[in-house]
């Protein structure tokens, strides 16, 4: 047994690893060009936050000083929060990516065939001139002009210089770059490294401009490769060229693409990097939206919701009867005595006739949390407040918060039973309560009571359905799941519960589940928004 739960946490462990190294290297390695200092913050702000997770977890469970558990809850649980996110924005931004690139690339190709210039010339001549040589002061046309090392030693011609044009009077324009190769002669200049450039000359009476690339000489014959140039085609049109501003993830599979003036552009993997934040950018700003509603919609405190239940036996007198459910507050070093206020008056200004609290009212000690449930002595309603236990609150001293609660004027139901005017009411322990041998009693709660009033239990999981369902009662009242708090959580709650969170019936019992108040862990809820409910019983001989 030890094995595999070595194994599972083995297995665990690395899956969060995983997912969290995937994270850093969307957010933060595919978004820069290098290694540098946006790098190393994103792995502290990743790893820290962890760290403030795991410590405000363990922080809680220990019994830690309450102000240490409250400088860490905040950030540590709200990261937890905030880690999903991510990792799901980011996971959908690999549906997005391929499609965002696909998009620019056609948009680029579209642009470039838009401000190509149009061919003309006189009779039909072409405007280029692929295969022409580099001229001297009497030829036409342009060339890239390399310098040529020889035995005169002459100097290579300045960028940009002029030559007149025999044909029109018009100039033509050559850069001359140094190639790159060895002194030749004994007079002969030194070559050095080439890079592709352009250079335009109107045509002779038409002024279309015209670009070829020349290959650098040495000794007047034989071309003389450079170390980083454009490569093309046969007609001398460039065809992909070297990202020099590139990424070391980028791949270069991209083709470089053409600007308008002819010159090869590095579209590719530039292209690859401005996605990549792109998508970057919208993955973290959606997670950090969703996470900052959420925490919002709990913290302006529960709304309130009505639901009709018909019960059979419940007399024509009790039509009408309200109870106002309210369960997982969860009070602890997030939510304190100001969230329990917004409950209080939420649920007192529905003016029930009865109040179920319906477990997982506290996270943490009669000591710390005393006074964040203090407000709760103001609840009112015609007839009285009943609490039963969570699991939670074995977590935090079940026996000291079963006497808290009494003390401020709620009624705790410990596998009891109270018989009120039109139906009887009975609560049973939480099932964590087992381990403490404080676990429900059905038999003890429900065993001699007469069967032909209504009755309403108040259980807070709703996998107890099956016992009340055994021992005949007309409608259970539950919480817990918190209806799975963070979408997709609900996924897994609904796997683990018969029932996620409304109405729903089990044979002749009904069950009832409350999504709940508050909120555990991070104050967040995505898909699952908190409420107090008011069951209002109907009567069917009314």
């Amino acid at each position: 047994m030890v094995i595999v739960f070595v194994l599972v946490a083995v297995l665990v462990l690395a899956v969060v690893v995983t997912a969290n190294w995937y994270v850093w290297r969307r957010l933060f390695r595919d978004t820069t060009r290098g290694p540098g200092p946006v790098r190393r913050a994103g792995a502290v702000l990743i790893a820290g936050g962890w760290v403030l997770a795991i410590a405000a977890l363990v922080a809680e469970r220990s019994g830690a000083p309450f102000w240490l558990q409250q400088v860490l809850a905040w950030p540590g649980f709200l990261w937890l929060a905030l880690s999903i996110y991510l990792l799901l924005a980011v996971l959908a931004g690999e549906i997005v990516r391929p499609l965002l690139r696909r998009f620019l690339e056609h948009r680029a190709r579209r642009t470039g065939q838009a401000s190509r210039p149009a061919p003309a010339g006189p009779e039909g001549a072409p405007t280029t001139a692929p295969d022409a040589p580099a001229t001297g002061p009497q030829g036409q046309g342009s060339a890239l002009a390399a310098p040529q090392a020889n035995g005169s030693g002459a100097d290579p011609v300045s960028a940009g210089a002029s030559q007149p044009n025999g044909g029109g009077g018009s100039a033509s324009t050559t850069t001359a770059v140094p190639a790159a190769g060895s002194r030749a002669g004994g007079g002969g200049a030194t070559a050095s490294a080439a890079a592709p450039a352009t250079a335009s000359q109107p045509e002779a009476g038409v002024g279309a401009p015209t670009a070829e690339t020349a290959a650098p000489q040495a000794n007047g014959s034989g071309a003389a490769p450079a170390p980083e140039t454009a490569t093309g085609d046969a007609d001398g049109a460039p065809a992909s060229a070297i990202a020099p501003d590139a990424p070391p993830e980028s791949s270069p599979e991209s083709p470089a693409t053409a600007n308008p003036t002819g010159t090869a552009t590095p579209a590719g993997p530039t292209r690859r990097l401005f996605v990549s934040r792109v998508v970057a950018g919208a993955a973290a700003a959606a997670a950090v939206g969703t996470v900052g509603y959420g925490t919002y919609g709990v913290l302006r405190g529960p709304k309130v919701k009505r639901v009709t239940v018909p019960l059979a036996k419940l007399p024509r007198a009790a039509h009408g009867y309200r109870i106002a459910v309210v369960s997982d507050v969860h009070l602890g070093p997030v939510l304190g005595r100001g969230f329990a206020q917004k409950v209080v008056d939420t649920i007192n200004a529905t003016q029930p006739d009865l109040i179920a609290v319906v477990g997982d009212l506290v996270d943490g000690s009669v000591k710390d949390l005393g006074p964040a449930a203090a407000p709760l002595a103001q609840l009112r309603a015609r007839h009285g407040s009943y609490f039963v236990t969570g699991n939670h609150e074995y977590f935090s001293g079940a026996e000291q918060w079963v006497e808290e609660v009494r003390r401020l004027g709620i009624n705790p139901l410990e596998n009891a039973r109270r018989e009120m005017p039109y139906f009887d009411l009975a609560g049973v322990n939480d099932v964590a309560g087992e381990d403490e041998g404080q676990g429900p009693d059905f038999a003890k709660a429900l065993g001699d009571r007469d069967t032909a009033r209504a009755c309403v239990l108040l259980a807070h999981q709703p996998v107890q359905i099956h016992d009340a369902v055994e021992h005949g009662v007309d409608l259970q009242l539950s919480g817990h799941t918190h209806g799975g708090q963070l979408w997709p959580g609900n996924l897994i709650a609904s796997g683990a519960n018969p029932t996620l969170a409304g109405l729903d019936r089990y044979g002749d019992t009904q069950l009832y589940v409350s999504r709940g108040a508050g909120a555990w862990g991070p104050p967040t809820r995505v898909g699952a928004p908190s409420d107090i409910t008011v069951i209002e019983l109907a009567s069917k001989q009314a």
